[in-house]
């Protein structure tokens, strides 16, 4: 069951917001739990003390005491993973994409059309998210790591060593033969050297791509275009 967040001082926003995910959802077939905030600062202190859990945020931007853009800061380190879409009227919030990981942005001049594919495209994301993993022989056994798991993996002589948030696997592979095994649109080349997945790509910066963890790679002169359409195709169109 999906635990989803909906955030906005205007309780209408609030109310149009909830109905239009409770008829995608319902459309979708999922199960999902909604819980509802006129005050960003209640919803920041549910995740940061009292350890609420939410796999999707739908919030405005524009909101007294704690802004969209601060709350999605601060609440990253409690809930890395959590997917989130901001409704918002101002379409320069959009630079910071990258840098927040944020999903999607939806304008709230085209939220009709706009808010319930968003919400499709995450729910899907994270479904995927739960459910794939990749299944590598070590050490005499197969071992399972989920694609939510794989930060990004590297040439490593004759090998592949696939770099994951609990260590390092390595596997006597080629990098063309794993990304053809992991058959997933999250994985792409950024060098010849490097696949990575873009779940974990914060941002992109003189030419390197820059990881959720820290952890910079470079992106080679000939991928670099290549690159930043596959993130923008991926995550959909940011404003």
């Amino acid at each position: 069951m999906l635990r989803i967040a909906v955030c906005d001082d205007e309780k209408n926003m609030v109310q149009s917001n909830t109905a239009t995910l409770e008829a995608v959802l319902k459309e979708l077939g999922i199960t999902g739990e909604i819980t509802t905030y006129t005050n960003s600062s209640n919803l920041l202190y549910d995740i940061t003390e009292d350890g609420f859990h939410y796999d999707l945020l739908l919030s405005d931007i524009e909101m007294p005491e704690l802004s969209g853009m601060e709350l999605a800061e601060r609440i990253k380190p409690f809930l890395p993973d959590i997917r989130i879409i901001f409704i918002t009227s101002h379409i320069e919030y959009a630079i910071d994409a990258f840098e927040l990981s944020i999903f999607r942005y939806v304008p709230k001049s085209d939220i009709e059309k706009r808010l319930p594919t968003a919400i499709k495209d995450a729910v899907s994301l994270i479904n995927l998210e739960a459910d794939k993993s990749y299944t590598i022989k070590a050490k005499g056994r197969f071992e399972k790591i989920p694609f939510r798991d794989i930060l990004y993996i590297e040439r490593d002589g004759k090998n592949a060593a696939i770099n994951t948030a609990n260590g390092l696997s390595k596997v006597r592979k080629s990098l063309q033969a794993v990304c053809d095994e992991l058959n997933s649109e999250e994985f792409i080349f950024i060098d010849r050297g490097y696949i990575v997945n873009l779940i974990h790509i914060m941002q992109i910066k003189n030419s390197t791509a820059v990881l959720k963890n820290g952890t910079v790679l470079p992106i080679s002169r000939s991928h670099l275009q290549a690159v930043k359409e596959q993130i923008n195709n991926y995550w959909g169109n940011v404003i």
